[in-house]
């Protein structure tokens, strides 16, 4: 079984405004990048979440990308 490091008050899952509250952007450009598939979704029910894992990655390529 796998365990997860976050502290037990951080949320696994974001709702979409959480999301971009985070990244500091707009939801219209969060759309983008889910269009985009920049940044993972998952889908519970109709309600579409991102997973905290989803923004460290995307944020992890961006610095990344910016060292080039």
């Amino acid at each position: 079984m796998n365990t997860t490091t976050t502290a037990p008050d951080t949320p696994l899952l974001y709702t979409l405004p959480e999301a971009a509250a985070l990244l500091r952007i707009s939801r219209t450009k969060l759309y983008e990048l889910l269009a985009a598939n920049e940044i993972e979704s998952v889908y519970i029910g109709r309600s579409r979440k991102i997973p905290a894992a989803a923004l460290d990655a995307y944020v992890n390529r961006l610095r990344t990308a910016g060292r080039k």
